[in-house]
């Protein structure tokens, strides 16, 4: 799924390391860079500084949320159903115009699809917190739950869960991570600097036009193309690995059952999107359901892209990554204001916490991190800069990391990182 300017809304940051990083940038060394160091602190020190009772999963306030969220997704479909009849009725024709009532019409298809796309990607997120075991401290009524909205959403869960579970455990590790595993030098091909002249713009010479073009392909395409062929996931993993197969490398033999139970689950799927197509029509479908789930997929993509993807969160080899080091190497975001508050149940703006306890609930994130930030200080990062800006500028300054070196940072289309790892690290190696 990776397909990152200098984020200077990234706080804690003091004025003067922002100054130092724009011009360590703009110099041919790096030695001016800021240092990084790895937090010290166990997991075991740092859940201490969390109240227990934010740990407390109440099943009946989950399944409130999910209640809201059908709910609402209910009242938009029935909108959707007399969209169409009201806007071309001779009434609003006359009143409005054909050209005037057609617009009207497309714009509430467009107005229908924002927020029919929140509410499912809400949906969704609720059976992710059901595949961390967040809902409920009831393990089936996770599973029944989170397979029944995943499977709705083309999302298999058993097989997702399994490899999203390998990705918390590993996040942030170059040789164990499952998702957003950096492209290093030699993967792109880029020989290393001072072997030969060469210029950056022979590897990173891409228009705007085309940046645009792939990166719209990954909002929409890559969650699939993970799900199918592994695209982004780890290099070392056989062709063709996917989610689908139950003799995937992604799992082990006591779990190809509950694969084969995912897979029907998509199966179903496929039977009952026909049956829809032949009751409503094919067009309707893809209008109410095909395009929301479309947005589904785009802001999916777009929350974990951008909570994995800085030029400031580092990624470890060997002996320098655990656990927790991992876990503080995303940035929690303001996405979307009240509404990635309200339809994405917190999940954008509290990500951080949830790398360090998956199954606390989502509805704790909030105060939980104040007590995470208070104890982790500088290691805790948090970004207001507006998502789509932001989604721009990773996409176009994350390129690589090197092959060398055990603490690494995202290096731009110019070579260049704005973070480096502290002298007693690099001596290590």
């Amino acid at each position: 799924m990776p397909l990152c300017a200098i984020i200077t809304e990234v706080v804690p940051i003091p004025p003067m390391v922002q100054i130092q990083r724009v011009e360590a940038a703009q110099s041919n060394s790096e030695d001016g860079l800021p240092e990084f160091t790895p937090m010290p602190w166990s997991l075991s020190e740092i859940r201490t500084a969390v109240p227990q009772r934010l740990f407390v999963r109440h099943t009946w306030k989950g399944l409130l949320y999910l209640s809201r969220d059908l709910f609402l997704s209910a009242l938009c479909w029935n909108l959707a159903l007399y969209s169409d009849p009201f806007f071309r009725s001779p009434y609003v024709t006359q009143y409005l115009t054909v050209i005037g009532a057609e617009m009207m019409r497309w714009i509430a298809w467009v107005i229908y699809w924002w927020f029919q796309g929140l509410i499912f990607t809400g949906i969704w997120v609720i059976g992710h917190e059901c595949g961390h075991g967040a809902l409920s401290d009831n393990r089936h009524v996770c599973n029944l739950v989170g397979y029944i909205v995943h499977t709705i959403l083309w999302t298999p869960y058993f097989s997702w869960r399994i490899s999203h579970h390998r990705h918390h455990s590993n996040h942030a590790s170059m040789e164990r991570d499952e998702v957003y595993v950096p492209k290093t030098r030699s993967d792109l091909g880029i020989p290393k600097e001072g072997d030969h002249p060469f210029d950056y713009e022979d590897y990173f010479g891409d228009t705007p036009l085309y940046t645009l073009f792939m990166l719209i392909r990954q909002q929409l395409l890559a969650f699939p193309a993970y799900l199918i062929c592994n695209v982004s996931g780890q290099k070392h993993y056989p062709r063709w690995t996917n989610h689908f197969d139950p003799q995937s490398i992604l799992f082990t033999k006591s779990q190809r059952n509950v694969v084969l139970i995912s897979n029907f689950g998509i199966l179903s799927m496929i039977y009952l999107t026909k049956k829809a197509c032949d009751v409503w029509g094919a067009s309707f479908v893809f209008k109410s359901y095909g395009i929301p789930w479309l947005c589904v997929t785009h802001w999916f993509i777009m929350i974990t892209y951008l909570h994995h993807t800085d030029p400031e969160l580092p990624h470890y080899r060997n002996a320098q990554w655990n656990f927790q080091r991992g876990a503080a190497a995303t940035v929690d975001r303001d996405f979307l204001g009240w509404m990635g508050r309200f339809f994405l149940h917190d999940v954008a703006h509290f990500h951080v916490i949830h790398h360090f306890f998956p199954t606390m609930p989502f509805y704790h994130g909030s105060e939980a991190t104040k007590y995470l930030r208070a104890f982790i200080g500088e290691h805790y990062r948090y970004s207001d800069k507006p998502v789509f800006k932001a989604l721009w500028h990773s996409y176009n300054e994350c390129q690589f990391v090197e092959d060398e070196g055990d603490v690494l940072f995202y290096r731009n289309k110019k070579g260049k990182a704005i973070l480096r790892p502290a002298d007693v690290l690099r001596d290590q190696e």
